[in-house]
């Protein structure tokens, strides 16, 4: 390991993060009680502009009269560059800051851009005499975010979450789809003919690139790498397609932009118990190896080591912080 040494962003189960419009009142206390592991309140792209300043005020309410549980509880606030951004935070932060968990900062482009929210959110905190600090959550979802995404997760102590949003970056590098999230039939590798002449045809995923990058940067910064939206809510197989591919890459959660898609994901972000036994198989395996003097020892036909140690912690971590959970 590098003598460099990452302080890890506060520990969160971050499975399932629900979106819920802020001009639905309605939506509120279903989302209270729903199974997403968090909930955020979106002042941002699912509100009409006019809608906004009735918008704030039904967030405030919200978190001041819902009770929340011990869900973490997130507020996804307008961008920068519009004239909402301020408001959005001095009144809901002002207003309703003792259950505000969590800050959702969308379209970052610079580490500055966190940086100006920390300043703006720290001096209401002094201002209120708050001990308790709001982390930030930030969605990486333009190109000029992407270049910067090593800054921007490093730009403050805040910072808890990266989040890779598909739609808007695919806009901003000015890709060919109009989908949110999931495939693209012309995104394919066709493959060299076989003896009969035949070729096959492979679709590939055109956000691993990006969802990579995102992924490495949360984790060498101690952040949680998050996952974004699947848009077609009426094709679970899609969407557990797309979650699975973004799990096996490393993120621990992903976007719910439906209610219906809250299972799935806590399902497919949570360790089976057949990984869980294995990976307490490997552990095992390896204290008695230790014991015995051995770095590495054979289990199952396969060789496992110090990284095999490291791959086992993880997956047995996460289902003793879901079984906490739970209890």
């Amino acid at each position: 390991m590098s003598f460099t040494t990452v302080g890890q962003a506060r520990e969160r189960l971050n499975r399932s993060e629900l979106a819920v419009p802020g001009s639905r009142t309605e939506l509120f206390a279903k989302a209270a009680r729903s199974a997403a592991d968090v909930i955020f309140l979106d002042l941002e792209d699912a509100v009409a502009p006019d809608d906004k300043p009735q918008a704030r005020r039904n967030i405030v309410q919200a978190l001041n009269e819902v009770d929340w549980g011990d869900k973490t509880v997130s507020v996804r606030i307008n961008g920068l560059d519009t004239p909402y951004m301020y408001r959005d935070v001095i009144e809901v932060v002002e207003g309703g800051g003792s259950r505000l968990d969590l800050i959702m900062i969308p379209k970052v482009g610079t580490a500055a851009d966190v940086y100006a929210l920390d300043m703006l959110v720290t001096q209401i905190e002094q201002a209120k005499g708050w001990i308790r600090r709001i982390g930030f959550e930030l969605i990486i979802e333009t190109a000029l975010g992407m270049a910067n995404i090593n800054a921007i997760a490093a730009a403050s102590k805040r910072n808890e979450s990266l989040h890779f949003g598909s739609a808007d970056y695919a806009a901003s590098t000015k890709a060919r789809t109009t989908s949110i999230g999931g495939a693209n039939p012309d995104y394919v590798i066709l493959t060299d003919k076989d003896a009969t002449g035949a070729r096959q045809t492979h679709w590939g995923d055109m956000y691993h690139y990006a969802t990579a990058r995102m992924i490495v940067a949360a984790r060498a910064h101690g952040l949680r790498a998050v996952d974004g939206p699947f848009g077609d809510f009426s094709d679970p197989d899609g969407f557990r397609a797309h979650a699975k591919r973004a799990a096996v890459l490393g993120c621990e959660g992903k976007w719910a932009i439906h209610p219906s898609q809250v299972a799935l994901a806590n399902e497919l972000f949570s360790p089976s118990e057949a990984e869980v036994a294995k990976a307490r198989r490997i552990l095992a395996a390896m204290e008695t190896a230790q014991k015995e003097g051995k770095g590495a020892v054979a289990l199952d036909g396969k060789l496992i080591d110090i990284a095999s140690i490291r791959q086992a912690q993880v997956l047995v971590q996460k289902a003793d912080q879901i079984g906490d959970h739970a209890r």
